[in-house]
């Protein structure tokens, strides 16, 4: 009998269609910057809008130059003790093949490193929401540059590169319910307990000035969220992309709908900021969860998340922590859900073979998901508020309490977001001179 061959597993070949969607997929991701600035900028007051704005803006900046020279190398290169990577013919790009494959997967390394810093600039900028009204513009440009090499960059690491202890652990975060939603919100809470409260705070009114401007603003991130979410599988040739998709959509669409129950059974009223809240919250707990659940799963993670959310944000007022905009209440909070329901909900039909607690896993994939969740918070908390503490005693975080009271727009970017002086077309009109009857004569002439 001839000696049975082996034959070597083929190695995989360049896929336009793959290449050609994580490029689709990482444009819906940077998106989600700009929406995410017409989301807290329509949720400030008037005042504050353009300094909102900003600081979303300014992210799409710092964070893409520091993850050219550094940051993809930190986050995804070579391990190094399970704590960080570092791959030096990846700084600055340098040694990168236009055709060279991203790690088994179809898709070329550029491709990868792209998308992944659409992730790498939304995380930081989720964080403004909370510091709303009173940090100085130069302050946050520092703080980010610092957080995103001391704690983005290692928790990406962590959490999704070869090597890193929650990866190897077992940790399910499809799409970033640690790296980005957990971390983001651990580090807001961090921050506003070293900054403190806006002038203000429970006392003065501090209503959104535009509601359109949320909702379009979370118009974009559900829009956004499909690349977000679809894409972090680097391709759809088995269908857990397409999942991911369907259940982005499902779980977003039942939090919308619980958070706008618990309202009208709580407060009595359906309200458009409820609404655009609510979704916001289910796109953060599928994120995690979205490729190991059901569709059904997806029901219960989204309804879960709309109601803990929304009992959530009122947490500032019982305990006296001042969250502009709802981060801790939403990301935090939704991140945490999320993550943690995997535990429960996987159903080993999807990204893995898991199996959480009601589809026969027992709790073993639950400890892991809590080992991950707080594990990341505690580390971004304490990192972050080290970080606003040093910078608030060298060069200051807020801006002096006067430029608060008057409008941070004026003070720190010497614009507003609205001009009203050329307002009101009768007003103008009345202030043109009517025509001399000889003149309006010829004119009917």
């Amino acid at each position: 009998m001839a000696p049975a061959i082996t034959l070597a597993a083929e190695a995989p070949k360049l896929s336009a269609a793959n290449t050609g969607f994580m490029l689709i997929c990482s444009a819906l991701v940077l998106i989600m910057t700009p929406g995410l600035a017409f989301f807290y900028g329509g949720m400030v007051r008037v005042k504050s809008t353009l300094n909102m704005l900003m600081m979303s803006f300014i992210s799409m900046g710092i964070i893409t130059i520091l993850w050219v020279l550094y940051g993809f190398s930190l986050a995804f290169g070579t391990d190094k003790g399970s704590f960080i990577g570092w791959t030096s013919d990846w700084v600055g790009l340098s040694n990168i093949g236009l055709t060279e494959l991203w790690d088994g997967y179809t898709i070329p390394v550029f491709v990868f490193m792209i998308f992944q810093l659409m992730f790498a600039i939304i995380t930081p900028a989720l964080i403004s929401g909370a510091l709303a009204d009173r940090v100085k513009f130069t302050a946050w440009s520092l703080f980010i540059t610092l957080w995103a090499t001391l704690v983005y960059f290692p928790v990406a690491h962590w959490v999704w590169g070869a090597g890193g202890w929650a990866f190897e652990l077992g940790v399910i975060d499809f799409a970033g319910g640690t790296a980005v939603h957990i971390n983001a919100g651990a580090a807001a809470l961090g921050v506003i307990l070293v900054i403190g409260k806006r002038v203000g705070f429970k006392k003065d009114p501090m209503r959104p000035h535009s509601l359109p401007l949320v909702m379009l603003g979370s118009g974009l991130l559900w829009f956004g969220w499909f690349g977000f979410n679809a894409g972090s599988w680097l391709g759809n040739d088995d269908g857990v992309g397409a999942l991911m998709f369907v259940n982005t959509q499902i779980a977003t669409a039942a939090a919308m709908l619980a958070w706008l129950l618990y309202e009208k059974i709580r407060h009595g009223a359906f309200t458009t900021l409820g609404a655009a809240s609510g979704a916001v919250a289910g796109l953060v707990a599928i994120t995690p969860s979205g490729g190991a659940v059901s569709p059904l799963g997806a029901i219960a993670v989204g309804a879960i998340a709309g109601v803990l959310c929304a009992m959530a944000v009122g947490l500032k007022y019982k305990f006296g922590y001042d969250d502009s905009l709802d981060v801790v209440g939403v990301h935090l909070v939704g991140g945490v859900i999320g993550s943690l329901l995997i535990g429960l909900f996987a159903s080993g039909k999807g990204q893995s073979t898991v199996e959480g607690l009601f589809y026969g896993g027992g709790l073993t994939q639950f400890w892991k998901q809590c080992a991950g969740v707080f594990a990341v918070l505690g580390y971004s908390l304490v990192v972050s508020a080290i970080l606003a503490f040093l910078i608030d005693k060298t060069m200051g975080m807020r801006v002096a309490e006067d430029e608060e009271i008057a409008g941070i727009d004026q003070a720190e970017h010497a614009e507003t977001a609205y001009d009203f002086s050329g307002a009101g077309g009768g007003a103008a009109r009345t202030a043109v001179p009517a025509p001399a009857d000889t003149d309006a004569k010829k004119v009917d002439a």
